[in-house]
């Protein structure tokens, strides 16, 4: 059993990885604090890919006093040489008497290895912690490291009943203001945005972080089966990712003057193979993944299931039944067919409804 003393430092080291949501990609968001005799001498979050980690930081602000003092980890403390050397190492320098954590590291390089060499040098360590907000924190990661793919989820703005746009395609703006803000802070803490060709053809969407402040823009994914993709389209200035599924050298090339870069993965039906394409955006160390796409990219994403989770604003409207759906299922036959899910959040924002709900893969 922890005390409430624990429950509250260890809650603070979490506090403290959130500091990085939006800059650690792709490395995990993590935090720690340093105690001494019921005080903080030491705190610290990782804040980017290739800047030391959070024990690093808080080591360094507690000085001689981390002599003794017990380390609340976020974290397993890592146990290897990355980009960085292991924190696991520089605990054990230190001298600390104890390290909680809320999680064992997911990476198979890590996973145990890190509490394994501390308690070799004879520091006590305690694992489970509020692990569960720590796992929540680092889905992506987790989800990385145990699945080789990335978290998927689907941002849709549509009307009460369920529709995302009128049958002539328009849809700008169903949703209000201030939930078209809180996709952009999502946007920002989302490693990449993945979308379908006729949205960028319909839109001419550019799928970047704006109106809030942002140190990196996540990157741009375009499944674009035909390399359809416009060379005068908006998104083309900035770091694109488009899969395709044939091999026109020709227009690669194009597009690739452009800046973009082109990935063939065909799944032998003309179409892009979408596992083969989330499996090589793991590769390319993509954590979470925010779909803004039509009904036909989220349609085949969810028949495969690819999604993990509907991120859903709701609009106080109605659109009627022209208008177009949030998904292409195709006809189902049976309601054993259905797509259900698990309802996680609902909050008002604005004058819409936000809902977060999880897909249930059985």
């Amino acid at each position: 059993m922890y005390s409430a003393e624990e429950y509250r430092w260890m809650g603070e080291a979490l506090r403290l990885a959130e500091k990085g949501l939006c800059t650690t990609t792709p490395n995990p968001r993590v935090g720690c604090v340093l105690v001494k005799d019921g005080k903080l001498v030491g705190h610290g979050w990782h804040k980017k890919a290739g800047e030391p980690h959070a024990e690093v930081f808080a080591l360094r602000e507690a000085g001689s006093a981390a002599q003794g003092a017990t380390a609340y980890v976020t974290l397993e403390p890592c146990s290897h040489f990355g980009r960085t050397p292991p924190c696991a190492d520089a605990l054990i320098k230190a001298g600390v008497a104890r390290v909680v954590v809320a999680m064992q590291d997911p990476n198979p390089e890590v996973a145990g290895a890190g509490t394994a060499r501390l308690r070799e040098a004879g520091i006590k360590v305690d694992c489970g912690l509020l692990e569960a907000a720590a796992k929540e924190l680092n889905a992506g990661f987790v989800s990385r490291m145990t699945r080789g793919l990335p978290r998927v989820s689907s941002k849709i703005g549509m009307s009460l009943d369920g529709k995302t746009a009128l049958s002539n395609g328009m849809s700008q703006w169903i949703t209000g203001a201030d939930a078209r803000l809180d996709v952009q802070r999502i946007r920002a803490r989302s490693c990449a945005v993945m979308t379908g060709i006729g949205t960028i053809i319909l839109d001419d969407a550019q799928l970047n972080v704006r109106d809030i402040e942002c140190e990196r823009q996540p990157l741009r994914v375009v499944v674009d089966s035909n390399l359809r993709m416009p060379l005068s389209a908006r998104i083309l200035k900035g770091n694109v990712l488009i899969y395709s599924a044939i091999r026109d050298e020709q227009r690669m090339a194009r597009l690739e003057e452009k800046g973009a870069t082109v990935v063939v993965l065909p799944d032998g039906n003309g179409r892009v193979d979408l596992q083969a394409v989330l499996r090589d955006m793991a590769r390319r160390g993509c954590n979470e993944v925010m779909v803004e796409a039509g009904a036909a990219l989220n349609g085949a994403l969810l028949s495969e299931r690819l999604i993990d989770e509907l991120l859903l604003y709701v609009a106080p409207c109605l659109l009627g039944d022209m208008a177009r759906g949030i998904a292409d299922l195709g006809e189902l036959t049976g309601l054993d067919q259905r797509v259900n899910l698990t309802w996680r959040d609902v909050r008002q924002v604005g004058n819409d409804l936000r809902i977060k709900a999880e897909i249930k893969h059985v």
